[in-house]
């Protein structure tokens, strides 16, 4: 065999050998990455506020609450998520009887969250199955309630029969889920709006309009029974300080009559035919006008003294 088919032969088995070498790479290469996605695409993470569930064949086999990174089995296990945080449900408006026989509507919301998430998988199944179940809960609870109170007391926020109304229905609302086993809990159940049915409301209205106008017209009665008694109070005082007054008055001028009859008297003494002048001038004041007429004798001292004779 001549040198040159030695190196072909040489040749060959090199390239055979580099051939299988790199095949190999490549299936290595291959398995590699095909293992490393089944196990990324099995790989799952829990985040707070969240739980895992783990389904092997459509049985819950294990809940994951933990924060951390976790594994499933290929091709066996399925993996979803509950909300493990507080949720706001907002439940659907109601109609409901009250104690005096009214309609009302009743707008309600809940807080709520997830404590057993397999019980709650069992009985309820999913998230809106159990908020079904406790808006039916919420519905029964407050229909029962609202229907031991009147059409006032529920809508008169101020009034302490309301009270505690939402701690008494998120409490019997708990009980009857706790009761069945559902694994979840109400943190508060709010009545957010209460209303009139659209037919009730005028009625309503106009009721309430001649209410507030009776209550005014009894308020304007009160007003005036106050000011007559005012009235007749301060009419009561000014007829005592009148007849005080006029008491006062009789007894100042009384005295000073007495007085003045003291002075005439004093003065009379003194001299009594200048004080018969003066008050005889004194008459003539008030007895002769303009239009006067008076008959007395020419000799009569009352003429004399008119005529000018004072002796």
């Amino acid at each position: 065999m001549s040198d040159k088919n030695v190196v072909n032969i040489n040749e060959g088995q090199r390239s055979g050998f580099e051939w299988r070498r790199y095949t190999k790479l490549g299936i290595s290469l291959i398995l590699f990455v095909v293992i490393a996605a089944i196990i990324l695409a099995n790989t799952f993470i829990v985040k707070e506020g969240e739980y895992k569930v783990v389904r092997q064949f459509g049985e819950v086999v294990k809940i994951i609450s933990k924060p951390g990174i976790n594994f499933k089995i290929p091709f066996v296990q399925s993996v979803s998520t509950l909300p493990k945080y507080q949720m706001t449900y907002d439940v659907s408006e109601a109609e409901i009887n009250t104690k005096d026989k009214k309609r009302m509507i009743i707008d309600n919301y809940a807080v709520w969250r997830i404590t057993n998430p397999k019980k709650m998988i069992t009985n309820a199944r999913t998230v809106t199955g159990a908020e079904t179940r406790m808006e039916e809960f919420i519905y029964s609870v407050v229909r029962a309630e609202l229907g031991q109170l009147n059409y006032d007391e529920i809508i008169n926020d101020e009034n302490s029969s309301r009270g505690s109304l939402n701690d008494r229905v998120t409490e019997k609302v708990n009980k009857l889920l706790n009761n069945d086993h559902y694994g979840i809990e109400v943190t508060d159940v709010r009545m957010k709006r209460t209303d009139l049915p659209e037919e009730n409301e005028k009625s309503v209205y106009t009721r309430m309009i001649s209410e507030r106008e009776t209550k005014a017209q009894e308020y304007l009665s009160q007003g005036d029974a106050e000011k007559n008694r005012i009235t007749a109070e301060t009419d009561k005082e000014v007829k005592e300080l009148l007849s005080k007054a006029k008491a006062d008055a009789e007894v100042i001028r009384g005295e000073g009559e007495g007085e003045a009859a003291k002075i005439y008297n004093q003065t009379f003494s003194k001299d009594p035919e200048f004080y018969n002048l003066y008050r005889t001038l004194q008459s003539y004041k008030k007895t002769i006008g303009k239009k006067t007429v008076i008959v007395l004798p020419s000799d009569s001292p009352y003429a004399r003294i008119l005529q000018g004779y004072t002796k």
